[in-house]
């Protein structure tokens, strides 16, 4: 199969991608519980690495799906993989659209008044943390799409040689 370097590369980025909205997901329920005071100290500190490592996992694997939706236009699997990426794609627009203004504003008050940074919380927790949720059903369905793309493919060509 042409690409196929390029579609394990697309695949296990986007997998590598989504474990980060999985991450978030998973924490939401008892993070919607803690005190402000709380969810500040854990907010503070635990995600330094999804900055790190996950904002240019993201850009590799927005930028490679769109190497490959280019690269297979007019191949079977063509419109799975668009979907996929298409996918991935508005999940970081909704990430720049809700998560990234609160992250902005809340690191500003970090600088200007660290004092602030409960209360703040308290009123933008509800948009960070579900801004991620949204951002995980996207890209669980980009996943799948790209997925789908690749071994629903292979499945119609198995039954059409048989």
């Amino acid at each position: 199969m042409p690409h196929r370097r390029l579609r394990f590369i697309v695949l296990l980025l986007a997998a590598l991608t989504l474990t980060m909205e999985a991450a978030h997901v998973l924490e939401l329920p008892q993070k919607m519980h803690y005190t402000p005071q709380l969810y500040t100290a854990v907010n503070s500190t635990m995600y330094r690495y999804f900055a790190i490592v996950g904002g240019p996992l993201t850009i590799l694997t927005l930028l490679s799906g769109a190497v490959l939706v280019v690269a297979l236009r007019h191949q079977p699997g063509f419109s799975g993989t668009l979907a996929g990426v298409v996918a991935y794609f508005v999940a970081f627009g909704i990430w720049l659209a809700v998560v990234a203004p609160v992250n902005s504003t809340v690191a500003a008050a970090l600088k200007t008044d660290p004092g602030s940074l409960p209360r703040l919380w308290a009123a933008l927790r509800p948009r960070w943390e579900y801004g991620h949720a949204a951002g995980f059903v996207l890209q669980l369905l980009g996943l799948a799409s790209l997925l789908w793309s690749v071994l629903g493919g292979a499945g119609r060509s198995a039954s059409t040689a048989s």
